[in-house]
């Protein structure tokens, strides 16, 4: 459990902070953008118990006690990809609230021609390109928080890639 500064206040299990508790929890989010400007997502296993079957951020995972963020989003990255996040980016943190959670979110992008290889914590993942995602927004495709980090800081990332 942190703080909203990102202080550690305590812990709690992964189901404790998911039951309603809206202990607040730290976690990483990765995007993989392509050289072309696509945005690689990864599909949430139907037996998930939130969010099961929605297309989310290509990786995405709990802080574990006394792991810094660099090692959470490295051991995720591995565990869910098969990925080396090493030359990955912060953006900005932000708190997201759920009807079940409440989460400190700390997101990060890496552009790269990489493919990533999903494990089996995942249902795949494929790049979608910008065209194929705003077709779909608010459709219930999606996950909410990657909805809302694609509109505030992915949107904005690729114009400014693309300059």
């Amino acid at each position: 459990m942190r703080h909203e500064k990102g202080t550690v206040i305590g812990s709690a299990s992964r189901s404790r902070c998911h039951s309603g508790s809206h202990l607040l929890h730290p976690v990483v989010h990765l995007h993989i953008i392509n050289h072309d400007g696509e945005l690689y997502l990864q599909q949430r296993p139907e037996w998930k118990d939130i969010q099961p079957g929605k297309w989310d951020t290509a990786v995405g995972g709990h802080v574990d006690l006394g792991e810094c963020l660099a090692q959470t989003l490295m051991r995720e990255a591995r565990e869910e990809l098969n990925m080396d996040a090493t030359h990955a980016r912060a953006l900005s943190p932000y708190v997201f609230h759920s009807s079940c959670e409440s989460e400190l979110i700390n997101p990060y992008y890496i552009v790269t021609d990489v493919v990533p290889q999903p494990t089996d914590e995942l249902d795949g993942g494929r790049f979608w390109t910008q065209r194929e995602i705003a077709s779909v927004l608010g459709n219930n495709v999606f996950t909410p928080n990657f909805e809302y980090e694609y509109r505030t800081f992915i949107l904005p990332l690729l114009s400014a890639l693309k300059a």
